[in-house]
């Protein structure tokens, strides 16, 4: 069965807004919920929603999560547990998609998407149902949704009355693709909050 091509960035583009948003939480004492390292990216919205990062040997990534509301695609277990009929997430992809999906399948958690990265092109299993990837708005995927989340996160931790960063500094955060020292989160976040802790979430982001 062929592979369906998506249109969604290289992956490494998607390390300074991942790395920022990382920043931010763990500067905040949230740095489960968003964290790096040179071969697993993890993302999750605190309610259930996630992604995660996966990169493999010679330029190839696998992207996978799901959306708790909103995935359609009930994968392998998942049919069982919501009796609903299933989606092969894997149908037609290489083996090397395999282990990161063994890997969230032993941790007991289901799938809604799986997307591979083979260094050229992102592709998915030839499926309809909706599989939540669209409803996860996974911040590194918009400057403006991640200038959002950065906003979020500091007003769901230090109150709705919290200064809001400005933009060129958020921008700033961004631009240094995971490259970040204290002065440039503690630019963003406010007072009090562990910048130190920031920068060296961020800087996990890098390769090793």
């Amino acid at each position: 069965m062929a592979l369906v091509q998506l249109d969604l960035p290289d992956p490494t583009a998607l390390r300074g807004r991942w790395a920022a948003l990382a920043a931010v939480q763990a500067a905040a004492g949230n740095g489960d919920q968003c964290q790096g390292s040179s071969s697993l990216w993890h993302y999750d919205d605190g309610h259930g929603s996630w992604a995660e990062l996966h990169h493999l040997d010679a330029g190839r990534a696998v992207l996978l999560g799901q959306d708790r509301n909103e995935s359609r695609t009930f994968y392998a277990e998942a049919s069982d547990f919501f009796e609903e009929p299933g989606t092969d997430l894997l149908a037609g992809a290489p083996g090397w998609w395999e282990p990161p999906v063994r890997r969230v399948r032993e941790a007991q958690l289901f799938l809604g998407f799986v997307y591979g990265f083979d260094g050229g092109a992102w592709k998915r299993a030839d499926y309809d149902a909706e599989d939540g990837f669209t409803a996860l708005r996974l911040p590194a995927l918009s400057v403006a949704w991640t200038r959002e989340g950065v906003v979020a996160a500091i007003r769901r931790t230090a109150g709705a009355g919290s200064r809001e960063p400005s933009t060129d500094s958020v921008d700033a955060l961004i631009a240094a693709d995971a490259d970040l020292d204290a002065a440039a989160v503690a630019a963003v976040v406010p007072p009090g909050w562990d910048a130190d802790a920031g920068a060296a979430a961020a800087r996990a982001f890098l390769p090793g």
